[in-house]
């Protein structure tokens, strides 16, 4: 059975979880270097990029999941995690990130927690998704490999695939629609 890892040292980590479990795959949840061995994919949830980026470093998990993308292993990054995946953040340019995609983002392009939404989406290859946008990010640069999967309703970009990575500023497994997650079980 496939394991997905999923980022645990804070954020949306369950509701990823459940998704992954209604797919039938098995979850392990990736706290230090060692949770990654027997990972196969691996999905960073939303949650505080700052956090994320602190936490993982404090044990040399960053590098760890740095180099198993490097080598090819699929990641799927939601909000915070598309933030972490980038290789900027156009406010806040002393913002840790793992350069691991060619894009630049920009942090809460949606406004405060306040004006979260639930909201339908058209997604290339799956067609009509409802996702919610909580303090999200936007891609506002992306480089020439980048396939966009999805723009919002002001043609800003808000799902990317590059290569082996692929990046969503909202988050899917909020609504329970599950068929993202069945796209990135198929990269």
């Amino acid at each position: 059975m496939v394991k997905v890892g999923i980022f645990a040292l804070q954020g949306d980590v369950s509701e990823h979880a459940n998704m992954v479990k209604r797919l039938g795959y098995e979850v392990v949840y990736v706290r230090n270097p060692e949770d990654m061995n027997s990972v196969e994919r691996f999905i960073i949830p939303g949650g505080e990029s700052t956090v994320f980026a602190k936490l993982s470093a404090q044990n040399g998990l960053d590098a760890e999941i740095i180099n198993r993308v490097k080598s090819g292993m699929p990641v799927f990054g939601t909000c915070a995690g598309m933030i972490l995946l980038s290789s900027g953040v156009e406010q806040y340019p002393n913002q840790p990130t793992w350069n691991l995609m060619n894009i630049k983002v920009r942090r809460n392009a949606y406004g405060r927690q306040l004006q979260s939404e639930i909201t339908d989406i058209q997604v290339e290859d799956i067609g009509v998704m409802s996702v919610a946008f909580i303090r999200a990010p936007i891609i506002t640069e992306a480089g020439e490999n980048v396939k966009i999967l999805a723009y919002d309703d002001k043609s800003n970009i808000i799902l990317a695939r590059e290569k082996n990575i692929l990046a969503g500023a909202f988050h899917p497994e909020i609504t329970g629609d599950t068929r993202l997650h069945e796209y990135f079980m198929k990269m």
